[in-house]
């Protein structure tokens, strides 16, 4: 899906409103959607604790996006960021 060639926007995440996300998941097999989970819940603990930000890679219908950001919350269908600004669950692909 992604490889060297790939380009991935850097964003700010006051952008995150204006976007178009796709409603498909975006992970096929159940262990990276699991890892997903755990990982989030780590950088939740991170943001919450620690107040330190993570980079969530992610996809809108313009291709992939990268934010940095502390995540606030973590729901079943997204995570929540600072300001109440959200980004469904499906969407991402990978938090560091």
């Amino acid at each position: 899906m992604i490889n060297r060639n790939t380009t991935i926007q850097k964003i700010e995440k006051e952008q995150i409103p204006f976007l178009n996300f796709p409603t498909h998941e975006v992970l096929l097999s159940k262990k990276e959607q699991h890892n997903r989970c755990l990982n989030l819940k780590r950088a939740m603990s991170l943001g919450n604790l620690e107040r330190e930000k993570v980079k969530i890679l992610f996809v809108d219908n313009d291709g992939f996006k990268r934010v940095e950001t502390t995540v606030w919350g973590v729901t079943n269908k997204s995570v929540i960021l600072k300001k109440s600004m959200t980004i469904p669950l499906e969407c991402i692909l990978s938090i560091s």
